[in-house]
């Protein structure tokens, strides 16, 4: 299905409503903006392959512009809000964007872009509901457009850029399928459909602009499901959305368990998240017993997958499954996982290694060859480089990112051990550990912690912190030190900057 479908047989249906406006599109407002939009494009220009730069918050527009893009055959770039415009531009040029589409909430922002584009702006510009010089207010500059398909519609793509944790953002691309929007399903139908039905209501928390909540969300609205879109994360607003809207299922990551959960037991208990079906989690690994609760709370409905933005592979766990599989990420939905030491050589159940999936789909790393060639092995199997292990059955189960492991004295230790149990902790908000250099071991194990009320950051409670931790883990890989930040520098998906941090400790 697409949203035309429900926008011919049911137009009035909410599409999008965001939380907490209050704004509804409706599918037929969808189909309508989406058709004047892509008319637009074709006007300036944009052909199949072309990219067009999305710099939106999470607003109304959003998911018109991407399926205008989608159903014109161009890549569509959404960037991080919080670049600065520095930042942003450099995505804008190594993705070549034809076109920006951004917004009056990021008017700074747009209007410094020029100045660190080597060529310049591209000649379509857009602003939805501001002004900016030189540039086209949306949606008005379209109106004049039919708001029927354009003749040639063909399928578009993603090109999603990575966080940017280890060094630059890479663009991650592939290979358009040169169909008809009718005849290319999306990455995720198959799981959706299996997984939701058409009377559902879908919850998106997350910022549209990072891959799991566009391709999710634009895959509910292809099957006549309302996504409900919280336009910033709050722990409390998104427990009254799911109250005020009957929000059947959505999708999270693990960081929003943890600050729901920190909410006092009497906010919790005040919001009736009974309409809740499913839900599914993903996006970073999550903590044992930060997830039990969450079982305990909302009941053996969280589900989990483990994917990519590169969708060079995926698994998949029911919550019945994960609890007599407690920290499994799930089997393989489609190839074969294979867990490979540094030698290119498969390691038995048990040992972790580098994950590669065999099969998936097929991208590259934009105008980085070397950085492609290294996510593969010579059978062809792709890996994103994180590290894990498989169980005798198949389960899956995440260790780290490679670029995180820490080497004190000649041991290899994997830091999320160490933050998935710190953040158990009830005085504990978030977690980061991480490797600092030492003159005798190398390294040294170094942990920076946020706590939930900022008065508990003391020296005091310092040591009382690692006091609990070596109880619970084996000393080595406890950190030596933790210091305290008000706020950590993570990614709303969940992702830490840790050089930021490692920077500052070193």
């Amino acid at each position: 299905m697409q949203i035309r479908d429900t926008a011919l047989a049911t137009p009035d249906k909410p599409a999008i409503v965001m939380h907490p406006s209050g704004t509804v599109v409706t599918f037929g407002e969808l189909e309508a903006r989406a058709n004047r939009l892509a008319h637009h494009f074709r006007q300036a220009g944009l052909v199949e392959g072309d990219a067009v730069a999305i710099l939106l918050e999470n607003n109304e527009h959003m998911h018109a512009v991407m399926w205008a893009a989608r159903r014109s055959g161009l890549y569509y770039v959404p960037i991080n809000t919080h670049l600065t415009a520095a930042e942003a531009a450099y995505i804008v040029g190594n993705s070549n964007a034809k076109a920006i589409v951004g917004s009056v909430a990021l008017v700074a922002t747009l209007a410094e872009l020029g100045e660190h584009l080597i060529d310049g702006l591209p000649d379509l510009l857009l602003i939805a509901d501001g002004d900016l010089n030189g540039w086209q207010r949306y949606p008005e500059a379209v109106a004049g457009h039919p708001d029927t398909p354009i003749a040639d519609e063909i399928e578009g793509d993603l090109l999603q850029y990575s966080s940017g944790t280890t060094g630059r953002p890479k663009g991650i691309k592939r290979e358009l399928p040169h169909v008809p929007p009718s005849e290319s399903p999306g990455l995720m139908a198959a799981l959706i459909g299996f997984w939701m039905h058409p009377e559902a209501v879908y919850l998106s928390p997350a910022p549209l602009y990072h891959t799991a909540p566009s391709v999710w969300s634009m895959q509910v609205q292809a099957g006549g499901i309302t996504t409900v879109v919280l336009e910033k994360f709050d722990a409390e607003g998104a427990l009254d959305a799911i109250q005020r809207y009957r929000v059947t299922h959505g999708q999270f990551v693990p960081v929003m368990f943890t600050r729901m959960l920190k909410l006092p037991q009497s906010v919790r208990e005040s919001y009736d998240v009974s309409s809740l079906e499913r839900v599914m989690h993903a996006a970073a690994p999550c903590p044992v017993e930060i997830k039990k609760q969450m079982i305990d709370w909302w009941g053996p409905i969280v589900d989990e997958y483990y994917a990519s933005s590169e969708a060079h592979g995926s698994t998949l766990i029911t919550a019945e499954e994960w609890l007599t599989h407690p920290g499994s990420v799930g089997r393989s939905m489609a190839g074969p996982v294979h867990i490979l030491d540094e030698n290119g050589e498969e390691l038995p159940p048990g040992q972790p290694g580098e994950i590669f999936f065999e099969g998936g789909f097929d991208f590259e790393y934009l105008n980085d060859p070397d950085k492609t060639a290294s996510s593969r092995d010579s059978r062809g199997w792709k890996t994103v480089g994180d590290i894990g292990y498989v169980d005798e059955e198949g389960y899956l189960y995440l260790t780290d990112r490679r670029h995180h492991m820490i080497i004190s004295g000649g041991v290899n230790i994997y830091p999320q051990e160490a933050e998935n149990m710190l953040v158990t902790h009830p005085k504990v908000m978030d977690a980061a550990v991480f490797g600092v250099p030492d003159e005798e071991m190398g390294q040294r194990v170094k942990g920076v912690v946020q706590t939930v009320d900022q008065a508990d950051a003391t020296d005091a409670f310092a040591e009382e912190l690692l006091g609990w931790l070596r109880d619970r883990l084996a000393h080595y890989k406890c950190p030596r030190s933790i210091s305290f930040e008000a706020q950590l520098p993570r990614t709303d998906t969940g992702k830490l900057y840790k050089q930021e941090l490692v920077k500052k400790y070193s």
